[in-house]
């Protein structure tokens, strides 16, 4: 209810103390407030943007929030999500951030949805809302998160993270650019590496979530000078901001429909394409490899292929450290080569794709290997609970 009836609208004493330092503010004023409190907005996801974006919102008096998730608290989430805490790890992620939000602000209707967002719920979820917050981290979701606010008229708040750096702006909002004008055609699958792959600075959450939810409150109080048509750029490391301009792309092609966007973005593709080369390289899981390590056998050379500073924090005894980058490159062939003389090649990583993508390079030049599947994920679960998980 972006334009409510502001006379119908009334603050209990309760939320005139609690959003006095708002009412104060001639920007927002009583009838702000008001408007904070008849407004309602859907997040999509409590991640790392999702986290601090619904503390903010939820602090500021949105009156109604919306939050999509399917996902569990994982411990390795705590270090940037920081709407969970230690006591909600196994627990769903949606209902531990509507305790946290009742905790700050207990005059918030909170909505669950506890489902993967598809074509088939999308419009239906997203429809109640007057903004919609895109908190996610893959693809899919963000092409089809944009494509459903073109179909109901909806602004669509973006930010996406990575490493040190992070980016926001505004999608669809009177008559600005959407998510299609910055990136028509999705990557390739795997070009652009998960946060669980490449990592991420917890506070860059912070920063890139709070100018999601600044932008939110700006366009729910009607203020102008939002992010639409200009796409921040945030780098950590440097501490810079850096401003693109984004039009609409006179040509772009007209969002009529959903369709299947997993197909759209090469998912269904590239899986087949990494199950076809698995399937073509000889595996082993991690109590095989025990027994090797642990035998008198040395006719092989077991290779790391993660990064450097994932081998420092958990390795497997005996494993020499050839990156998958190196690989690539053609260095680390040169030394995988060094290393075999006659001896068989064992790999793993982390989870056991990389090591997969490792060998098939290898296997090109002559090099037959054996991958471990689940890497050392799989080892410290099944084997030796005292290497650390990441």
């Amino acid at each position: 209810m972006l334009n409510p009836n502001l006379e119908e609208i009334e603050l209990s004493r309760g939320e005139y103390e609690h959003f006095s330092r708002h009412i104060i503010l001639p920007e927002v004023g009583l009838n702000g407030q008001k408007r904070l409190k008849a407004a309602s907005v859907c997040c999509i996801g409590t991640g790392g943007l999702g986290s601090p974006l619904l503390l903010y919102l939820a602090a500021a008096g949105i009156g109604r929030i919306g939050i999509v998730d399917f996902d569990v608290v994982d411990r390795s989430n705590l270090q940037r999500q920081i709407i969970h805490g230690t006591a909600w790890v196994g627990k769903p992620k949606i209902a531990s951030a509507k305790a946290r939000i009742h905790e700050i602000n207990p005059f918030c209707q909170v909505d669950l949805y506890e489902a993967r967002l598809s074509s088939d719920n999308v419009l239906d979820i997203l429809a109640p809302y007057d903004v919609v917050i895109d908190g996610t981290d893959n693809f899919p979701t963000r092409y089809l998160t944009n494509d459903a606010c073109v179909l109901l008229n909806k602004p669509n708040v973006y930010g996406s993270i990575f490493r040190f750096e992070g980016q926001a702006t505004v999608f669809n909002y009177e008559g600005g650019p959407n998510y299609r004008d910055l990136y028509p055609e999705p990557p390739p699958p795997g070009m652009v590496p998960s946060c669980a792959e490449g990592g991420v600075l917890g506070v860059l959450c912070g920063m890139i979530g709070s100018i999601q939810a600044t932008e939110t409150i700006k366009i729910i109080l009607g203020l102008s000078n939002t992010l639409s048509g200009r796409l921040l750029l945030y780098d950590s490391l440097k501490m810079k901001f850096r401003e693109l301009t984004l039009r609409p792309n006179p040509i772009r092609p007209v969002i009529e429909e959903l369709v299947d966007y997993e197909q759209f973005c090469g998912i269904p593709q590239a899986r087949a394409q990494e199950e076809q080369q698995r399937q073509q390289l000889a595996e082993m899981d991690v109590q095989e490899l025990k027994l090797l390590l642990d035998s008198d056998i040395n006719d092989y050379v077991l290779i790391d292929v993660r990064d450097p500073n994932e081998f420092e924090i958990a390795k497997i005894p005996g494993a020499t450290l050839i990156p998958l980058s190196e690989i690539e490159e053609g260095l680390g062939i040169e030394k995988v080569t060094s290393l075999a003389n006659g001896h068989r090649i064992i790999a793993h990583c982390k989870l056991g794709g990389r090591s997969a993508k490792a060998l098939s390079i290898l296997k090109g030049v002559g090099i037959d290997g054996v991958n471990v599947k689940g890497g050392i994920l799989a080892w410290s679960q099944e084997v030796d609970s005292s290497v650390p998980q990441y």
